[in-house]
């Protein structure tokens, strides 16, 4: 990620603010230095810089809600963070967590750096990424595997809602007709399979969210959107066209087929894949995004966020109405 410009003088003020949490969490007086906020992102801040104590250093990044915004889930993603890595999963080593904003100004999260590449067509195109190219999606799957090993239930404040009602109620509330996606529900909610056991789901695993160096997989970021649910539903995520970046012809993640995916996946986990029921969640997927940049580009157009980036996804819509309607034709349906 490039870094953004901010203030001097509230960079200088969070960095003497991380200098004090990133001492406690490691015992030692440290200084802070090379503080630069990443741009990415549209939720949340996002802080790359390193803590020294004499010839020691730690390379780290801070995740923080806007000041002044409300949050309870930083520490809910701190401990699927440190639930993902007892299982086997490559994740960044978590320093600390709070959703107090005594501390810093918002509830925050403050973990290790972990080098190399998130850019997707830099991972999907360069040819310094050709070998991890190759071993990527198993990988992956191996990663995902490790992931719903977690009972996300005894994490303790992870939602676990039934995708349909949510989404149902997101698009009433957005209160704009979408025909494809009216389509979708009435498809999804006719062949919706039966429900696998409820385990930790990463919500949002796909290339963009994932640390990627010439050896492959190095880290897996970004766990806002964790929750309990179908192992599938990421899975099927992984494999949602806009998460190809192009590169349709491998649908899984635009690094590979279904086909080795799912075999990974199987050899890994031990889970069966239903190979209808992963068109489920791949078309599920798509729905969600699709709305979910309706709601993106309605926080510009309401004038609550002037973003232009806000504004650019609304044109994401019309794509997934696309999408969609390619899902439910492979379906067969109707028919």
């Amino acid at each position: 990620m490039s870094g953004v410009t901010a203030p001097a003088d509230a960079a200088q003020a969070l960095a003497d603010r991380l200098a004090d949490v990133v001492a406690a969490a490691v015992g030692e007086r440290v200084t802070v230095g090379g503080l630069r906020r990443l741009s990415g992102g549209t939720s949340r801040e996002t802080w790359s810089f390193d803590a020294a104590a004499g010839a020691r250093r730690w390379p780290l990044v801070l995740r923080r809600d806007a000041p002044g915004v409300a949050s309870t889930t930083m520490a809910v993603e701190a401990r699927c963070l440190e639930a993902a890595a007892r299982a086997g999963v490559p994740v960044p080593r978590v320093l600390a967590a709070s959703d107090d904003p005594a501390e810093l100004g918002a509830a925050f999260l403050l973990m290790e750096r972990v080098d190399g590449e998130t850019i997707p067509r830099r991972i999907l195109r360069d040819d310094g990424f050709a070998d991890a190219r190759l071993r990527l999606a198993g990988q992956c799957a191996a990663a995902l595997a490790g992931i719903h090993t977690v009972d996300g239930s005894a994490l303790g404040g992870l939602e676990d809602e039934d995708p349909l009602a949510r989404w149902r109620r997101t698009l009433d509330e957005l209160g704009s007709p979408h025909p494809a996606f009216e389509l979708a529900f009435r498809w999804l909610e006719a062949h919706r399979p039966p429900r696998r056991r409820g385990t930790l789901v990463h919500g949002d695993f796909r290339v963009g969210n994932l640390v990627v160096g010439p050896d492959g997989l190095r880290a897996v970021l970004d766990w806002e959107l964790a929750h309990v649910g179908d192992p599938l539903e990421d899975l099927g995520w992984f494999c949602v066209r806009a998460w190809r970046f192009g590169n349709d012809h491998l649908p899984a993640g635009g690094v590979d087929t279904y086909d080795t995916l799912v075999r990974t996946y199987e050899a890994a986990s031990g889970i069966e894949v239903d190979r209808e029921a992963l068109l489920w969640w791949e078309t599920m997927g798509t729905l969600t995004w699709g709305i979910l940049c309706g709601v993106q580009a309605a926080r510009h157009t309401s004038g609550a966020v002037r973003s232009v980036e806000l504004a650019a996804i609304g044109r994401r819509v019309c794509e997934n109405e696309w999408d969609v309607l390619d899902c439910l034709e492979r379906a067969g349906w109707p028919g």
